[in-house]
Protein backbone atom coordinates (compact mmCIF):
# COMPACT_ATOMS: atom_id res chain seq x y z
CA UNK A 1 0.00 0.00 0.00
CA UNK A 2 -0.69 2.50 -1.69
CA UNK A 3 -1.31 0.24 -5.20
CA UNK A 4 -1.90 1.49 -8.39
CA UNK A 5 -5.25 3.39 -7.42
CA UNK A 6 -3.75 4.90 -4.64
CA UNK A 7 -1.05 6.81 -6.20
CA UNK A 8 -3.24 7.59 -9.28
CA UNK A 9 -5.52 9.19 -6.84
CA UNK A 10 -2.92 11.59 -5.27
CA UNK A 11 -1.49 11.90 -8.90
CA UNK A 12 -4.21 13.39 -10.11
CA UNK A 13 -5.23 15.13 -7.33
CA UNK A 14 -1.90 17.18 -7.05
CA UNK A 15 -2.05 17.52 -11.00
CA UNK A 16 -4.63 19.70 -10.14
CA UNK A 17 -4.23 21.30 -7.56
CA UNK A 18 -0.58 22.51 -7.75
CA UNK A 19 0.15 22.36 -11.18
CA UNK A 20 1.96 25.45 -11.99
CA UNK A 21 2.76 26.45 -8.98
CA UNK A 22 6.35 27.29 -7.95
CA UNK A 23 8.16 26.10 -5.32
CA UNK A 24 9.76 28.90 -3.12
CA UNK A 25 11.20 27.25 -0.07
CA UNK A 26 12.19 23.15 0.94
CA UNK A 27 12.52 22.28 4.90
CA UNK A 28 13.83 19.03 5.22
CA UNK A 29 12.93 17.08 8.74
CA UNK A 30 14.19 13.41 8.38
CA UNK A 31 16.92 12.90 5.62
CA UNK A 32 16.64 9.26 5.80
CA UNK A 33 13.55 9.15 3.68
CA UNK A 34 15.39 10.97 0.36
CA UNK A 35 17.55 8.82 -1.65
CA UNK A 36 19.68 10.16 -4.59
CA UNK A 37 20.43 13.94 -3.33
CA UNK A 38 21.26 15.47 -0.07
CA UNK A 39 18.71 17.78 1.57
CA UNK A 40 21.38 21.13 0.45
CA UNK A 41 20.96 19.70 -3.13
CA UNK A 42 17.40 19.15 -2.94
CA UNK A 43 16.74 22.68 -2.17
CA UNK A 44 19.20 24.25 -4.71
CA UNK A 45 17.47 22.10 -7.37
CA UNK A 46 13.74 22.67 -6.56
CA UNK A 47 13.78 26.42 -4.66
CA UNK A 48 12.57 28.19 -8.18
CA UNK A 49 10.63 26.04 -10.21
CA UNK A 50 7.73 25.40 -11.60
CA UNK A 51 5.31 22.24 -10.76
CA UNK A 52 4.86 21.65 -14.42
CA UNK A 53 2.69 17.86 -14.37
CA UNK A 54 1.75 15.25 -11.32
CA UNK A 55 1.12 11.70 -12.62
CA UNK A 56 1.74 8.23 -11.89
CA UNK A 57 4.40 5.30 -13.09
CA UNK A 58 3.70 2.37 -11.12
CA UNK A 59 3.36 2.83 -7.37
CA UNK A 60 5.38 5.89 -8.09
CA UNK A 61 4.29 9.48 -7.86
CA UNK A 62 6.16 11.70 -10.20
CA UNK A 63 6.13 15.61 -10.49
CA UNK A 64 7.84 17.27 -13.16
CA UNK A 65 9.84 20.45 -12.40
CA UNK A 66 10.31 23.14 -15.08
CA UNK A 67 14.29 22.74 -14.80
CA UNK A 68 13.79 18.89 -16.23
CA UNK A 69 14.19 17.34 -12.78
CA UNK A 70 11.45 14.84 -11.60
CA UNK A 71 10.19 14.70 -7.84
CA UNK A 72 9.98 10.52 -7.79
CA UNK A 73 7.75 9.63 -4.45
CA UNK A 74 7.78 5.78 -3.61
CA UNK A 75 4.76 6.29 -0.62
CA UNK A 76 5.47 2.15 0.51
CA UNK A 77 3.25 1.34 3.25
CA UNK A 78 2.56 4.92 4.97
CA UNK A 79 3.63 7.47 2.55
CA UNK A 80 1.36 10.48 1.57
CA UNK A 81 1.52 13.67 -0.50
CA UNK A 82 -0.42 15.99 1.84
CA UNK A 83 -1.27 19.20 0.27
CA UNK A 84 -1.52 22.24 3.25
CA UNK A 85 -3.66 25.26 3.20
CA UNK A 86 -3.03 25.64 6.97
CA UNK A 87 -5.77 23.36 7.81
CA UNK A 88 -3.88 20.09 7.88
CA UNK A 89 -4.80 18.16 11.16
CA UNK A 90 -1.42 18.12 13.62
CA UNK A 91 -1.94 14.57 13.35
CA UNK A 92 -0.63 14.59 10.14
CA UNK A 93 2.22 17.46 10.45
CA UNK A 94 3.80 15.79 13.22
CA UNK A 95 4.86 13.08 10.72
CA UNK A 96 6.14 15.20 8.05
CA UNK A 97 9.11 14.59 6.84
CA UNK A 98 9.87 17.56 4.40
CA UNK A 99 7.23 19.86 2.73
CA UNK A 100 7.84 22.11 0.08
CA UNK A 101 6.35 25.54 0.64
CA UNK A 102 4.58 27.30 -2.51
CA UNK A 103 4.74 30.54 -3.90
CA UNK A 104 0.70 31.00 -2.74
CA UNK A 105 1.39 30.09 0.77
CA UNK A 106 0.74 26.09 0.48
CA UNK A 107 3.01 23.61 1.67
CA UNK A 108 3.33 20.34 -0.22
CA UNK A 109 4.10 17.73 2.39
CA UNK A 110 5.80 14.49 1.95
CA UNK A 111 4.14 11.98 5.36
CA UNK A 112 5.69 9.00 6.30
CA UNK A 113 4.54 7.50 9.53
CA UNK A 114 7.21 4.81 9.77
CA UNK A 115 9.41 6.27 7.36
CA UNK A 116 9.84 3.22 5.03
CA UNK A 117 8.71 5.08 1.50
CA UNK A 118 11.00 7.46 -0.46
CA UNK A 119 11.58 10.94 -2.40
CA UNK A 120 13.84 11.14 -5.06
CA UNK A 121 14.94 13.97 -7.34
CA UNK A 122 16.24 12.20 -11.12
CA UNK A 123 17.27 13.88 -14.35
CA UNK A 124 14.83 12.64 -16.92
CA UNK A 125 18.00 10.09 -18.50
CA UNK A 126 17.79 8.87 -14.08
CA UNK A 127 14.35 8.52 -14.51
CA UNK A 128 14.51 6.52 -17.17
CA UNK A 129 16.98 4.21 -16.24
CA UNK A 130 15.24 3.52 -13.14
CA UNK A 131 11.82 2.66 -14.48
CA UNK A 132 13.46 0.96 -17.30
CA UNK A 133 13.24 -2.62 -15.46
CA UNK A 134 9.50 -2.02 -14.47
CA UNK A 135 6.95 -4.07 -16.71
CA UNK A 136 3.98 -2.64 -18.30
CA UNK A 137 0.95 -0.49 -16.98
CA UNK A 138 -2.26 -2.83 -16.79
CA UNK A 139 -4.11 -0.02 -17.25
CA UNK A 140 -2.80 0.76 -20.54
CA UNK A 141 -4.96 0.06 -23.44
CA UNK A 142 -1.90 -1.67 -25.57
CA UNK A 143 -1.89 -4.57 -22.73
CA UNK A 144 -3.49 -6.72 -23.96
CA UNK A 145 -4.90 -10.42 -22.87
CA UNK A 146 -2.31 -11.80 -25.23
CA UNK A 147 0.28 -9.82 -23.58
CA UNK A 148 -0.52 -11.48 -20.01
CA UNK A 149 -0.98 -14.86 -21.37
CA UNK A 150 2.56 -14.70 -22.47
CA UNK A 151 3.78 -13.09 -19.10
CA UNK A 152 1.77 -16.40 -17.45
CA UNK A 153 3.43 -19.09 -19.74
CA UNK A 154 6.81 -17.96 -18.94
CA UNK A 155 6.68 -18.50 -14.75
CA UNK A 156 5.88 -21.83 -12.78
CA UNK A 157 5.50 -19.27 -9.77
CA UNK A 158 1.99 -19.14 -7.92
CA UNK A 159 -0.03 -16.96 -10.12
CA UNK A 160 -0.72 -14.49 -7.68
CA UNK A 161 3.03 -13.92 -7.06
CA UNK A 162 3.59 -13.10 -10.86
CA UNK A 163 0.67 -10.71 -10.96
CA UNK A 164 2.64 -8.78 -8.14
CA UNK A 165 6.32 -8.90 -9.75
CA UNK A 166 6.59 -5.39 -10.74
CA UNK A 167 8.92 -6.48 -13.21
CA UNK A 168 6.10 -8.50 -15.13
CA UNK A 169 3.26 -5.94 -14.52
CA UNK A 170 3.34 -2.93 -12.32
CA UNK A 171 0.77 -1.92 -9.80
CA UNK A 172 -0.99 -4.54 -8.63
CA UNK A 173 -0.33 -5.39 -4.55
CA UNK A 174 -1.72 -8.00 -2.11
CA UNK A 175 -5.31 -6.19 -1.81
CA UNK A 176 -6.14 -6.13 -6.04
CA UNK A 177 -4.45 -9.31 -6.46
CA UNK A 178 -6.98 -11.24 -4.56
CA UNK A 179 -9.50 -9.57 -5.56
CA UNK A 180 -8.60 -9.63 -9.46
CA UNK A 181 -8.21 -13.56 -8.79
CA UNK A 182 -11.20 -14.21 -7.32
CA UNK A 183 -13.28 -12.01 -9.48
CA UNK A 184 -11.46 -14.23 -12.34
CA UNK A 185 -12.15 -17.79 -10.23
CA UNK A 186 -8.57 -18.25 -10.26
CA UNK A 187 -7.10 -20.34 -7.55
CA UNK A 188 -4.18 -17.76 -6.31
CA UNK A 189 -1.41 -20.93 -5.81
CA UNK A 190 -2.13 -22.46 -9.23
CA UNK A 191 1.05 -21.85 -11.41
CA UNK A 192 0.89 -19.12 -13.35
CA UNK A 193 1.91 -21.41 -16.39
CA UNK A 194 -1.27 -23.31 -15.96
CA UNK A 195 -3.67 -21.40 -16.63
CA UNK A 196 -5.46 -21.68 -19.90
CA UNK A 197 -5.29 -18.68 -22.59
CA UNK A 198 -9.58 -18.02 -21.50
CA UNK A 199 -8.90 -18.02 -17.62
CA UNK A 200 -5.57 -15.35 -18.46
CA UNK A 201 -8.13 -13.43 -20.67
CA UNK A 202 -10.75 -13.89 -17.95
CA UNK A 203 -8.05 -12.29 -15.01
CA UNK A 204 -6.47 -9.26 -17.84
CA UNK A 205 -10.19 -8.06 -17.69
CA UNK A 206 -10.18 -8.84 -13.81
CA UNK A 207 -6.88 -7.04 -13.16
CA UNK A 208 -8.71 -3.70 -15.67
CA UNK A 209 -12.06 -4.00 -13.82
CA UNK A 210 -11.26 -4.03 -10.05
CA UNK A 211 -7.71 -1.41 -10.45
CA UNK A 212 -10.37 0.74 -12.42
CA UNK A 213 -13.13 0.55 -9.90
CA UNK A 214 -11.06 1.58 -7.25
CA UNK A 215 -9.49 4.48 -9.11
CA UNK A 216 -13.44 5.15 -9.38
CA UNK A 217 -13.68 5.37 -5.29
CA UNK A 218 -10.56 6.97 -4.88
CA UNK A 219 -8.70 3.42 -3.28
CA UNK A 220 -8.79 1.85 -0.78
CA UNK A 221 -7.76 3.21 3.03
CA UNK A 222 -7.49 0.77 6.11
CA UNK A 223 -5.39 3.03 8.37
CA UNK A 224 -2.72 4.70 6.85
CA UNK A 225 -3.11 5.87 3.34
CA UNK A 226 -4.73 9.22 2.47
CA UNK A 227 -5.07 10.91 -0.43
CA UNK A 228 -3.68 14.79 -1.17
CA UNK A 229 -6.31 16.51 0.85
CA UNK A 230 -6.48 14.02 4.05
CA UNK A 231 -9.11 12.36 2.45
CA UNK A 232 -9.46 8.14 2.94
CA UNK A 233 -10.56 6.21 -0.33
CA UNK A 234 -13.71 4.18 -0.24
CA UNK A 235 -13.26 1.29 -1.84
CA UNK A 236 -12.52 -0.85 1.44
CA UNK A 237 -16.49 -1.49 1.34
CA UNK A 238 -16.59 -3.17 -2.16
CA UNK A 239 -13.62 -5.73 -0.96
CA UNK A 240 -15.06 -8.83 -1.99
CA UNK A 241 -12.30 -11.62 -0.15
CA UNK A 242 -9.65 -9.03 1.21
CA UNK A 243 -9.29 -9.38 4.70
CA UNK A 244 -12.15 -11.67 5.25
CA UNK A 245 -11.26 -14.62 5.83
CA UNK A 246 -13.02 -17.21 7.51
CA UNK A 247 -16.20 -15.35 5.90
CA UNK A 248 -18.93 -16.24 3.50
CA UNK A 249 -17.88 -16.08 -0.07
CA UNK A 250 -20.09 -13.17 -1.65
CA UNK A 251 -20.64 -15.47 -4.62
CA UNK A 252 -20.89 -19.16 -3.78
CA UNK A 253 -21.86 -18.69 -0.42
CA UNK A 254 -18.81 -21.40 0.63
CA UNK A 255 -16.17 -20.26 3.69
CA UNK A 256 -13.18 -18.23 2.34
CA UNK A 257 -9.94 -19.29 3.46
CA UNK A 258 -6.82 -17.59 4.28
CA UNK A 259 -2.91 -18.50 4.43
CA UNK A 260 0.68 -16.79 4.35
CA UNK A 261 2.08 -19.38 2.10
CA UNK A 262 2.26 -17.52 -1.48
CA UNK A 263 5.13 -15.18 -0.65
CA UNK A 264 4.50 -14.83 2.68
CA UNK A 265 1.46 -12.12 2.58
CA UNK A 266 -1.79 -12.87 3.43
CA UNK A 267 -4.18 -14.47 0.77
CA UNK A 268 -7.91 -15.13 0.34
CA UNK A 269 -9.55 -16.95 -1.91
CA UNK A 270 -12.83 -19.56 -1.88
CA UNK A 271 -11.80 -23.17 -2.32
CA UNK A 272 -15.27 -23.96 -3.84
CA UNK A 273 -15.17 -21.48 -6.56
CA UNK A 274 -12.17 -20.36 -7.44
CA UNK A 275 -10.27 -23.59 -9.58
Amino acid sequence: MPELPETETIARDLDAAVGGSRIVEVVVRRADVLREVEPAELAMRTQGTVIQRCWRRAKLVVIDLSSGDRLVVQPRFTGALLLDSGDLPERERQYSTLDFLLEDGRRLHYRDIRRLGTLALMKPERFAAYTAALGPEPLDPAFMAADLVVLLRASRQAVKKVLMDQRRVVGIGNIYANEALWRARVQPGRPARSLSDHEAARLHGAVRDVLTESIGHRGTSFRDYRDASGGQGGFAAHLAVYGRGGEECPRCHGALSETHEIDGRTTVWCPDCQR
